[in-house]
């Protein structure tokens, strides 16, 4: 038979904790470690009730409770304080007759092994998001206009400083491309680059993006919580492109974050911070929605501390043939073709408005490669606002097939000037599951003529 103080001497060597106590769920001891683990005294515990304990705030819950409810082994984690996660097991030792003589528990503080797990999972998120939302590195062009070239002279002299920058251009002229050779002659070129369009999703959903979300935020959140933007682009470059597009809401708390650099994600109480040189672009004139009261005037101030403006391509006639070959061997090696430009068709593209600009031209190459006959792309290819009328308007060609042509240009058009199917769909008047049918439709007639 072990003595009281042999008892208390031989659990006091163990490195878990242990809390013992009678039948009836009375605390007769503790040992050093579980006074480490918990920071709870052995005099405080010992005499107490467990139900005691718990209500003293000690412990979250007690697991001797439950195995005298259960009449067995049960294990569960307790919270000890706002620090300490504990995962306890506790077994009941019988008596002779069957009844539970005395409870005895086994503590071990897994709060560092749960944090380190939490970090992992939370890198993972970080280096998912930095991928989803980098997107394909792009080269800076290799021949521009005057107008460009001091565009990009001035914003590779700002680059490595960290000052805010708003670049201002229409829709398709190269914004994205502006910002990322911003990121690459930065201070902060290592790390990563971030991109989010604000006009392509929802306000709820956008603030989700941007902030980040804790486990059961709200219904649907995964039990994970999500990492924002702003803590993903930490130590890189944030590009908030088409800024103009931001809900009044969410300018209010941007603003707060570029002030504090810290922020709160959404359902959280506690500030992360972070630090990222800030990018922003828009296609609207954000004076103009100032004095419309949809753009905040001192988030303005705080974007545009050097404001650089892309001309657009109609203003960069120059460029158009290089791009135009550019682009061309591009495609001709993702399909494995070999196009080639008539001249008389390089010369009208260089007539042409471009109002979708770079994006258009890109889309419109790729479309004309991919439906070429053969090697030589002529002007028999091109669509009608380019100067030939397409096969849309045939005359052997019935009514709802020239109408289904004309509709398809529209739409090609529409993608090629706003990017995505949301927006184009938006400019068009129509639901974007109505746009992304009918493109998967062309597709598969398309596929079948091949």
């Amino acid at each position: 038979m072990i003595s009281g103080d042999n008892l208390q001497r031989i659990i006091d060597a163990m490195s878990d904790g242990v809390y013992i106590t009678d039948g009836n769920g009375i605390t007769l001891t503790v040992n050093k470690a579980y006074e480490r683990i918990s920071g709870i005294p052995r005099q405080a515990l010992t005499g107490l009730h467990m139900s005691e304990v718990v209500q003293r705030g000690y412990i979250s819950r007690s697991v001797t409770l439950e195995v005298l409810k259960e009449q067995g082994p049960v294990t569960l984690t307790q919270n000890i304080g706002e620090c300490h996660q504990i995962l306890v097991s506790g077994t009941p030792m019988f008596d002779r007759e069957g009844r539970i003589e005395y409870v005895l528990t086994t503590v071990r503080d897994v709060t560092e092994l749960l944090q380190a797990k939490r970090a992992e999972e939370q890198l993972e998120q970080i280096l998912h998001v930095r991928e989803h939302y980098s997107g394909e590195q792009e080269h800076e062009p290799f021949i521009i206009s005057r107008a460009t070239q001091q565009c990009y002279d001035l914003a590779k002299r700002v680059a490595p400083t960290a000052a805010k920058i708003l670049i201002q251009g229409e829709t398709g002229t190269g914004k994205t491309l502006l910002a990322r050779t911003i990121h690459e002659y930065s201070s902060v070129a290592k790390g990563p680059f971030i991109e989010l369009n604000c006009a392509a999703m929802p306000e709820s959903l956008l603030e989700a993006e941007l902030f980040g979300y804790v486990p059961g935020a709200f219904t649907g959140a995964s039990q994970k919580g999500k990492t924002g933007l702003l803590e993903a682009a930490n130590n890189g470059t944030l590009f908030l492109d088409e800024i103009g597009d931001l809900p009044l809401s969410l300018q209010a708390k941007l603003l707060k974050v570029i002030a504090e650099n810290r922020f709160i994600p959404v359902g959280g109480t506690q500030f992360k911070r972070t630090n990222f040189r800030l990018i922003s672009a828009t296609h609207h004139d954000l004076h103009q929605l100032v004095a419309q009261q949809r753009f905040r005037e001192d988030l303005l101030y705080r974007l545009r501390v050097v404001p650089l403006e892309l001309p657009p391509l109609r203003e960069r006639a120059e460029e158009i043939e290089a791009l135009l070959e550019h682009y061309l061997h591009h495609f001709n090696c993702k399909y494995e073709f070999d196009c080639r430009w008539q001249r008389e068709v390089i010369e009208r593209m260089q007539r042409y408005a471009w109002p979708g600009n770079i994006r258009e031209l890109i889309n419109l190459t790729e479309r004309l490669v991919v439906t070429a006959e053969q090697s030589l792309i002529t002007t028999a290819q091109l669509p009608i606002e380019l100067g030939v009328n397409e096969s849309y308007r045939s005359p052997g060609l019935s009514l709802k097939d020239q109408v289904e042509r004309l509709e398809q240009r529209l739409i090609e058009q529409a993608m090629a000037m706003y990017g995505t199917t949301r927006q184009a769909a938006t400019a068009l008047g129509i639901d974007q599951s109505t746009l992304v049918k009918k493109q998967k439709r062309w597709l598969n007639q398309r596929s079948s003529y091949q």
